[in-house]
């Protein structure tokens, strides 16, 4: 989920969104804040939930606007990269400033141990999954069904042509963070309900959004979700022959594979230079 909406601003903003993990860990911030409130009133977590997903898409927006001017300032990509890095550290910062340096968990009781076919996952890992699913078929219909989706890929081939047909970019800039904000709400309401959280959750996980994107073909949706499924097994499989603190190298191993061997990726396609 996170590498999708990484790479959809990727492909349809042409920018490096770095500060994508500032929105994931605020997804999961806002979820914990919520359930607070929500735990008193023995409210269900689903209220909780929808408020991580609201400020996930929130914190997007803020990061959309400044990008919109430095966009406005003919901002080049190394400038919006740069602008990036330093949104998410400073998103960072107010969490750590707001919920403390310790790690948190939801007040949510402890998740169910499924057994699959001999395989073994909590109750929590399985929603995931089928969660994951249903919004990349989500995704999918809409980019490839609707006026809104074929809008949005005619802008990513070729922004000068979609002006021409009446296509306004910066509607369908602004589109692009919602949707990204609400995947990256979605991915650290569900992230946090797995794992713990910690002011700087969101950093790994960007990365590893990052190498996921390389993996598939930057500027690929459907190749930054292949590519993160693949990364995520490579993982999994690689730490039952050796020890589970390579979990990283066995990821940027695969990517220095692909970038060797492939370096256009799963769904990308090679580009000869004049």
């Amino acid at each position: 989920m996170i590498a999708s909406g990484f790479s959809l601003v990727y492909n349809i903003v042409k920018f490096t969104h770095l500060a994508h993990g500032a929105a994931v860990a605020w997804g999961a911030y806002g979820a914990l804040a919520i359930a607070a409130v929500t735990t008193k009133l023995n409210a269900s977590f689903a209220w909780a939930a929808l408020g991580g997903i609201v400020s996930a898409t929130v914190v997007t927006l803020i990061i959309h606007a400044v990008h919109k001017l430095l966009r406005k300032r003919k901002a080049s990509n190394a400038v919006h990269l740069i602008g990036s890095i330093a949104l998410l550290i400073i998103f960072n910062a107010l969490i750590l400033l707001l919920f403390g340096a310790r790690t948190r968990v939801f007040p949510v009781a402890r998740p169910l141990i499924i057994t699959l076919g001999g395989l073994r996952m909590t109750s929590i890992q399985l929603t995931i999954i089928c969660v994951a699913f249903l919004l990349f078929i989500g995704l999918a219909l809409l980019l490839l069904r609707t006026r809104l989706g074929k809008a949005l890929r005619a802008l990513s081939d070729n922004i000068s042509m979609a002006q021409a047909v009446g296509i306004n970019p910066e509607r369908m800039y602004l589109v692009t963070f919602v949707l990204a904000g609400i995947l990256a709400g979605v991915a650290g309401v569900l992230t946090g309900l797995d794992t713990n959280l910690y002011p700087l959750m969101g950093v790994p996980l960007v990365v590893k959004a990052f190498t996921s994107a390389v993996i598939g073909g930057m500027g690929s949706v459907p190749g930054a979700i292949a590519g993160a499924f693949l990364l995520g097994i490579a993982e999994n499989v690689g730490i039952l022959w050796l020890p589970s603190g390579l979990k990283d190298a066995i990821a940027f191993g695969l990517l220095f594979l692909f970038l060797i061997f492939r370096p256009q990726g799963l769904f990308g396609v090679k580009t000869e230079r004049a």
